[in-house]
């Protein structure tokens, strides 16, 4: 019967969520916790060109891992990854016993020839390899063949099938291990490393242990704790162990790995960012880099629906790399759909320049100070604007839209006061005009240069003044408090900032809101109507 081991790389995967700083303690910890589990290879971190620092699991050279092995034990397999290109094997000395006793190489497609000679002489220095094919669902069944008769030459301790954009299905896989198992020494273990982007990971890891369950081909699985790593994150250790116990009979140590969440992962997953979201699904149903996901995200807040969009227009092959440039001019030509908007610049100074002009944000006070705020408007006589969202009990003049999923939102769950509004809408989302609506160019509303640049009150401000409005009063311009369902009057609004950095979030907003009272052109005077945290 088979045999199969459990890999943890919470140290080398997880080193993306923190920039591989996890403390001193933590990552002695883990290890000592993984070694009490009973995991067959720990994977300490990486190799780099560059020197280390204390807290880091980017190690310059075998020697400064010693510090983190307190109770290394001859049994188990202690390894650091490098990547094929980009570590001087210079600075490698031979083995010597006292440290890491293993390196993986990791290559992408197309690539193993080099990758594999790297690992040849990191063998010649007496450390055991391992090799990792990124992107193994790239590979034809030649390409397979090809890798496995690569890697006969070299005999490493194990050849990993790789799923880096977390898009294989059941039968990806089969195809893969079988070519793989069929043409591979039968001295050299199998290993599979799967990504969560389509929430597969644990099942197709459970697919591949079964498939060799029958075989007498020895295999290693990868698996971190909670499943920490980079974008959607791997198989989780807790999931995996227990699932070899019960299923195979194994005898890894359930409580160690309790223990280990218990007193390390908390503070990681209070922290930090990582696991299924629908953007890395996105990047797992088209196969594309998580970079490319991150680059959209973290510049433009890009909707999912615009994602999707710029992803699927890009090739393969630039999908499975990350060029920013391209990237960028894709979401311009997505988000600023061309639009001729100069009727629709003439309708709005017809109705809006020379008038007073209340902007209704969705903050709480524009429902707890709503008499106020109407009788402000009444007294004015006063244009009114629902802002991103309609906040129920206003009888607007227009509502203005900034993202697609507020629109949606509007049009779903306030369908008497949607239709009847007069609606303005940003070229992101939406190129044509239905009835009732006005559409205006993206960057007519839009000032890039901030991660939240798309404010949705900054945004109808810089429109106003685009359109030549010299005066406008706020309303419901709150500002974030730390929950999110105690900043809106209606807590279930879809949220904008996922990461609930809530103090950031404010001191960009007032920010933006300084600048564009420095630089704009007409709109010069706001008043507020409510409590508000830009009031400075």
């Amino acid at each position: 019967m088979f045999n199969v081991q459990l890999l943890d790389c919470t140290l080398r995967d997880g080193a993306y969520i923190v920039d591989s700083q996890f403390g001193d303690g933590a990552i002695r910890g883990i290890i000592n916790k993984l070694q009490e589990v009973g995991a067959e290879v720990i994977e300490c971190g990486w190799l780099k060109d560059k020197a280390h620092v204390a807290g880091s699991s980017f190690f310059h050279v075998p020697a400064d891992v010693i510090p983190y092995l307190t109770n290394r034990k001859d049994h188990i397999i202690y390894s650091v990854m490098i990547d094929w290109d980009r570590y001087n094997l210079d600075s490698l000395p031979p083995y010597d016993g006292k440290s890491i006793n293993a390196v993986r190489v990791v290559f992408p497609h197309g690539k193993h020839v080099e990758g594999m000679e790297i690992g040849r002489q990191i063998k010649e220095k007496g450390y055991k390899v391992l090799f990792q094919s990124a992107n193994t669902l790239a590979y034809s069944n030649d390409d397979l063949i090809a890798l496995a008769r690569e890697a006969n030459k070299i005999k490493p301790v194990a050849l990993s099938v790789v799923d880096t954009f977390g898009a294989m299905f059941e039968e990806d896989l089969e195809r893969i291990v079988k070519v793989l198992d069929d043409n591979l020494d039968p001295e050299i273990k199998l290993g599979f490393h799967s990504h969560n982007n389509q929430q597969l990971a644990f099942a197709l890891t459970i697919h591949f242990i079964r498939y060799f369950s029958d075989k007498r081909r020895d295999i290693m699985v990868d698996s971190t704790l909670c499943g920490m790593g980079r974008g959607a994150g791997n198989a989780t250790t807790e999931l995996v162990a227990s699932y070899l116990n019960r299923k195979y009979d194994c005898h890894y140590n359930l409580d160690a790995v309790m223990d280990a969440i218990d007193i390390y992962m908390g503070y990681f997953q209070e922290n930090y960012k990582w696991g299924y979201s629908t953007p890395y699904f996105i990047a797992g149903v088209y196969q594309c880099h998580v970079n490319n996901i991150a680059y959209l995200l973290n510049n433009h807040r890009t909707s999912a629906r615009d994602m999707r969009n710029i992803i699927e227009s890009m090739g393969q092959a630039d999908r499975r790399k990350y060029d920013y440039d391209l990237l960028e001019k894709k979401y311009i030509g997505i988000v600023n759909r061309k639009v001729d908007d100069t009727d629709a610049k003439t309708k709005l100074e017809k109705t809006l320049t020379g008038r007073n002009i209340v902007l209704v944000a969705p903050g709480k006070t524009s429902v707890d100070e709503q008499g106020k705020i109407k009788e402000y408007i009444q007294d004015k006589d006063a244009i009114v604007i629902a802002v991103n969202a309609i906040v129920p009990g206003y009888d607007y003049d227009f509502a203005f839209f900034v993202n697609p999923a507020r629109y949606e939102y509007a049009r779903e769950t306030l369908v008497e006061g949607f239709s009847k509004v007069r609606k303005v809408v940003l070229s992101n989302i939406k190129s044509e005009a239905d009835e009732n609506e006005i559409v205006i160019a993206y960057d007519h509303a839009v000032k890039q240069g901030w991660p939240h640049f798309d404010n949705a009150v900054i945004c109808a401000l810089r429109l106003l003044d685009w359109i030549g409005v010299k005066e406008v009063s706020l309303a419901g311009f709150d500002g974030f408090k730390m929950r999110y369902n105690e900043s809106y009057a209606d807590p279930q609004l879809p949220t904008l900032n996922p990461e609930n950095k809530w103090d950031e979030l404010n001191e960009e907003i007032l920010n933006m809101f300084t600048e564009y009272k420095e630089n704009s052109e007409n709109c010069r005077v706001i008043h507020f109507l409510t409590e508000s945290l830009f009031n400075k």
